[in-house]
């Protein structure tokens, strides 16, 4: 079997056993690249509709992600092509993320965490585990998911209450065109004005989701709300004067924790041995954590045992530091260092991966622990 994956998917050794694997850049990936694979393997990069795949050899597309707006899925299933992503691979990661980005914010602004009213926009597997590690410490929190409140009901609100009463609002939709809930520009210029005094709004979740030049120029005008940009609209091509006006930016890699990609390269897998009906080969495993664990003392203050934990595993602060850097040269030179910042991503793993020791037994320290998803032992 002949396979042609993204480059950048790890782990694609598992499904040598079954094919050759050819690796490519996912953005140069075209109908002439395709050739005669059967089984294509790709990230949010890479359109797969109609212009890529007819006449094309292909029976199964997966894709690494948890999104699945590149993929014209309706097409697939015209076509009888198979498809899989990974739902909730890196889910974690971007949890990790969100949760560091509230950290940096909380000491520029010098307010504490627990006093603040967060807003989640999008209670999916990124933002329903977010929203269980948020209530998990205590903190209020409000959730907008109307596509999860008319099919289940329960305690939500809509997205004007969000934006008018938090003062943290996390991103975490899909991106829509169609629908009754369309999420394309979800923020626009009208929503924006709602946001609070000295909020804070933090996007992971797919650029056009906001607005970008309606964020750009209120940003210019309210030089009290914080932003905090992952995502942006015609990636890899990013507004250099919406990313300068933002706290954190960064270049799309909230999810990318090893864990996560080790486990969208795992589903994928399993997903393309049950369409051909061939017989898995041995998971991949996870390395060992470079940080072997932490000892807090009983007497540490929560807060600040939740910097430490968190930032002794995971700060954005660097990978914004990283993106900053890469913004030199003409807009072509630019969009490559997006893409190459992605390709060169150190190692970085996820919080509950973390092994923590009290000296001796405290429940709010141990309650804390619990809710960011770490064992604690004392």
């Amino acid at each position: 079997m002949r396979i042609l994956a993204d480059e950048n998917i790890p782990m694609l050794e598992v499904f040598e056993s079954h094919g050759t694997v050819r690796r490519v850049a996912g953005r140069s990936l075209n109908r002439e690249v395709l050739g005669d694979a059967q089984a294509l393997l790709v990230r949010s990069v890479t359109q797969v509709d109609a212009e890529l795949l007819q006449g094309s050899q292909v029976k199964f597309v997966g894709t690494c992600t948890i999104g699945t707006d590149h993929l014209d899925i309706d097409y697939l299933q015209q076509q009888g092509i198979g498809w899989s992503s990974a739902p909730g691979c890196n889910a974690r990661g971007v949890v990790d993320y969100v949760l560091g980005s509230l950290l940096a914010l909380a000491e520029r602004d010098g307010v504490e965490l627990a006093q603040r009213c967060f807003g989640v926009v999008g209670a999916g597997q990124v933002g329903d585990r977010l929203v269980k590690v948020l209530r998990g410490l205590g903190w209020q929190v409000l959730v907008c998911d109307p596509p999860r409140q008319q099919r289940e009901g329960g305690d939500y609100v809509d997205l004007p209450s969000v934006l008018q009463r938090c003062d943290a609002i996390s991103l975490h939709t899909p991106l829509t065109q169609l629908g009754e809930w369309p999420t394309h520009h979800l923020l626009g210029a009208e929503q924006l004005q709602m946001l609070k005094t000295g909020s804070w709004l933090i996007n992971a979740s797919r650029g056009a989701v906001v607005d970008n030049q309606a964020l750009k120029a209120f940003l210019a005008q309210r030089t009290d709300v914080r932003a905090v940009l992952d995502v942006w609209e015609g990636e890899p091509q990013v507004d250099l004067e919406l990313a300068q006006r933002c706290d954190i930016a960064t270049a799309h890699i909230a999810g990318y924790s090893l864990d996560g990609k080790i486990r969208g390269t795992e589903q994928i897998y399993q997903a393309f041995c049950r369409h051909f009906a061939i017989a898995e080969q041995a998971a991949a495993s996870f390395p060992a954590q470079t940080l072997v664990g932490l000892q807090l003392a009983a007497h540490t203050p929560v807060a600040e045992a939740m910097r430490v934990v968190c930032r002794a595993v995971y700060d954005p602060r660097a990978d914004d530091a990283l993106f900053r850097l890469s913004w030199q040269g003409d807009a072509q030179q630019r969009r490559s260092a997006f893409d190459q910042v992605r390709k060169s991503y150190p190692v970085r793993r996820e919080i509950p991966d973390l092994q923590v020791q009290l000296c001796e037994p405290q429940a709010q320290l141990q309650q804390m622990l619990s809710a960011l998803g770490i064992k604690s032992s004392v």
